[in-house]
């Protein structure tokens, strides 16, 4: 058993362990990522390039190169068609392969902390094991997602429109007061019931919505602000090599590769960390069962 793994875990001690974890073990996260989505973004590219997308270098119409550039991102019907397409059936075939990528990278890291061997082909069985119940629970968690979504932009709406029509800087104020409540009150319950996929993963609930939310007790706003550590780090670097490329490749299909390529290495950090937070939450759950039962036992029947 890997100690690292035995002992509860503050905030900057599971960053830590994240991307240690990511470094040592690179080649085969990064490895699984690429089996699934690899040949989806492969395909994405050759629609665009169907659709009359330049491979190297796309520019627009324009006077200096910077204006090319810039004009190559100019909607046309042509190019839109191609890349929504492509962008559309990425999303869509993700949605059935992306839960498969993420268990096994799971069941990689579970291997690693009890110090057992592993191959990718082993943990990639391991998750198409447990596919059904996966694909079914993230299918429900989205739909929970959308409905906290949803609502409150309705809400928000309607209170802003009203506001504003009896005095425009409070209907703005509202506006945004609300916005910020809903975000956090949104962003800490869906914290509470994220880590339902790990408990499908490991057989211990299905859907796992109660068991995330047992494992979560006393830990959210901790977890919270993980998610929030973790999603600006992923933002910063996509932006950022996302901005470099644009400015050689345009909009071309190859930027969209590496973009691709990039989301491939931020989504398996992502991955690694939330294995490593529900692996933490797991050892101190288990402690507090366990003194539990021991507090039981000490109990004297009457």
């Amino acid at each position: 058993m890997d100690e690292k793994f035995t002992r509860p875990k503050g905030f900057g001690q599971i960053l830590d362990h994240t991307f240690s974890l990511s470094k040592r073990h690179f080649k085969d996260f990064f490895l699984i990522f690429l089996i699934f989505m690899g040949p989806v973004y492969l395909l994405q590219a050759l629609i665009e390039l169907a659709s009359g997308v330049s491979f190297f270098r796309e520019v627009g119409p324009g006077e200096t190169w910077f204006e090319q550039v810039i004009m190559s991102f100019d909607d046309t019907e042509t190019v839109n068609l191609g890349a929504d397409l492509g962008i559309a059936l990425v999303g869509l075939i993700a949605i059935f392969l992306a839960p498969v990528a993420t268990a096994a990278v799971m069941f990689a890291i579970d291997h690693l902390r009890k110090g057992e061997e592993y191959t990718v082909g082993s943990v990639i069985k391991q998750a198409f094991s447990r596919y059904w119940p996966m694909l079914g629970s993230t299918i429900l968690f989205g739909l929970i997602a959308f409905g906290l979504f949803i609502v409150p932009i309705i809400i928000i709406t309607i209170a802003g429109v009203v506001g504003a029509i009896v005095l425009p800087i409070v209907g703005i104020i509202l506006a945004i007061l609300l916005f910020v409540g809903f975000a956090i009150g949104i962003g800490l319950l869906l914290t509470r019931w994220s880590f339902y996929f790990g408990s499908v993963v490991f057989k211990e609930e299905t859907p796992g919505f109660s068991r995330s939310w047992k494992l979560t007790k006393g830990r959210t706003w901790v977890l919270f602000g993980l998610f929030i550590i973790f999603s600006m780090i992923i933002t910063m670097i996509s932006v950022t090599l996302e901005l470099s490329f644009m400015m050689v490749l345009g909009d071309s299909v190859l930027l969209s590769l590496i973009v691709n390529v990039a989301s491939l290495f931020t989504t398996m950090i992502f991955t690694v960390g939330y294995a490593v937070m529900y692996f933490d939450l797991k050892v101190r759950n288990d402690a507090d069962d366990l003194k539990e039962m021991i507090g039981e036992y000490n109990t004297p029947q009457i």
